[in-house]
């Protein structure tokens, strides 16, 4: 079907074009070549152009027509973000050129006046969608930023809960989010990037057993999100392709949604802060929701293994947060009475430092 309608195409413009030039040849073979006079010569020539430009179509159709489907298939993947930025620019590229047209077609130069204002409109047109498809993101980030302008306060917190949550990699393999949005502490709407869904598939296809296992855990997380939890997900088709690091997408993501990135990745929370992204780490949660622990407290605990340095001992909280124990080599494998001196709390974990509590009978 689309190849008839290429082979009409060129009919239509090999029957203009020789209607509309048909005269003029004519009349010049007349002078040069003595050639006699032609009865009806626009419409001659419209037959004549008609059938050359048929038997153009007849060689290159397949052609265009393989060109055509190419081009229809980067418009089909292409986010509407970034089509409908790149068709801004194009507008305005071509207003600009449109208003520029008339002073160069009145230029005194033979030829150039008729060729030149085509030339500027394909420029101008070109670097147009080129200028709004690069800076897609501030567009974005400028209407976004012009709505919430114009909403009350009041309507900002009603719909501040409906802040896209951007799920990165490291906190889909976790599986601890799946328990989070079930228990109804994580609202909105949740976010997975392809390129994010992608690097799973990339581990969970990888030769190396472990990693191949975490890939595929993610992905049966995934799916337990979207078909046991009445949570709203949302797959995010766009890409950056500027930007080859899977973290740095996620804070550009972020940028362009006004969302916050949910991860317990360490590094990609300092990056989120000092780029001025909201972030949402799990491991501050879950350190958050732990039992306090507070210096002079005295706890029993097993003593698994000794630690770095010379004559300290190893044990866990039942929520695994782990204990170093002063002089604590000597207990281990047995349960004693210690009495904490010092917590220590980052966002990568909390780390508690005690001693025994014989010890300090003793002294």
């Amino acid at each position: 079907m689309m190849k008839r309608a290429v082979q009409l195409a060129f009919l239509l413009v090999g029957f203009s074009t020789g209607y509309y030039f048909g005269e003029r040849i004519f009349r010049a073979l007349e002078r040069s070549l003595n050639f006699g006079a032609v009865p009806v010569p626009h419409w001659i020539g419209a037959i004549v152009g008609s059938i050359l430009f048929f038997l153009l179509a007849l060689r290159f159709s397949d052609e265009v027509v393989s060109w055509i489907k190419w081009f229809e298939e980067r418009l089909v993947k292409m986010p509407i973000a970034d089509g409908l930025s790149g068709a801004l620019g194009l507008i305005f590229g071509l207003i600009i050129a449109f208003l520029i047209q008339q002073p160069i077609s009145q230029l005194p130069i033979p030829g150039v006046s008729q060729i030149l204002p085509f030339l500027v409109s394909g420029l101008l047109g070109y670097l147009g969608f080129s200028v709004g498809y690069k800076k897609r993101d501030e567009l974005i980030s400028i209407f976004t930023l012009g709505r919430q302008g114009k909403e009350s306060r009041k309507k900002e917190n009603k719909e501040s809960t409906n802040v896209p949550k951007i799920l990165d990699t490291s906190v889909i393999i976790d599986g601890r989010i799946a328990d989070i949005c079930r228990t109804g502490f994580l609202e909105g709407t949740l976010v997975i990037p392809s390129f994010v869904l992608e690097e799973l598939q990339h581990i969970a296809d990888s030769s190396d057993v472990l990693k191949r296992n975490r890939g595929r855990r993610g992905l049966d997380i995934l799916n337990k999100i979207q078909k046991e939890l009445q949570v709203k997900v949302l797959i995010y088709e766009g890409d950056f392709e500027e930007v080859s690091e899977v973290d740095s997408k996620l804070v550009k993501l972020a940028k362009v949604l006004s969302g916050k990135v949910v991860t317990n990745d360490f590094n990609l929370n300092k990056v989120c802060e000092l780029q001025g992204v909201h972030v949402l780490n799990i491991n501050d949660l879950a350190n958050a929701v732990k039992p306090v622990v507070l210096p002079g407290e005295e706890i029993n605990v097993q003593v698994i293994k000794d630690g770095k340095e010379h004559g300290q001992g190893v044990a866990y909280l039942d929520d695994g947060t782990m204990i170093v124990i002063e002089g604590g080599r000597e207990y281990i494998g047995e349960h004693i009475d210690v009495l904490v001196t010092s917590v220590l709390q980052t966002s990568a974990g909390r780390m508690i430092f005690a001693k025994p509590k014989l010890l300090e009978k003793a002294l």
